[in-house]
């Protein structure tokens, strides 16, 4: 029986996904076995180990998916438009404002049920 292109795609995906996990198995292996070795350099070696991981992983599907997802969410990050300083400062002080206003609201209606209830208790 012949295997669908699909399957053998999804074989050889788990396969490169075997290997991005003993990379970077090797890398933290090597970092606490070369743990005297100057920090730049284990800094450098490990960021060479995430790098190879980075490029096999994109080369399964659903490397390729994730690697898709995050340059399209980059692209939407630059159309926010940010509010300036003012907007900002503005904003903040019309909530701050309401929130006090909506605060002395339930204090007096709160007052006003407390003093009711009193009377009618006794």
């Amino acid at each position: 029986m012949a295997s669908t292109p699909l399957e053998n795609t999804s074989r050889l995906d788990s396969l490169k996904w075997l290997v991005v996990i003993a990379v970077l198995a090797a890398g933290i292996y090597g970092n606490s076995e070369f743990a005297e070795v100057t920090l730049l350099y284990r800094v450098m070696a490990g960021l060479v180990v995430f790098a190879i991981a980075i490029l096999i992983s994109v080369q399964t599907r659903m490397g390729r998916s994730t690697w898709d997802l995050a340059k399209e969410a980059r692209i939407e990050i630059r159309k926010v438009v940010w509010p300036s300083r003012q907007e900002t400062t503005q904003t903040t002080l019309i909530v701050v404002v309401v929130v006090i206003f909506v605060a002395l609201i339930l204090w007096g209606m709160d007052s006003t049920l407390s003093w009711s209830i009193s009377s009618i208790i006794g």
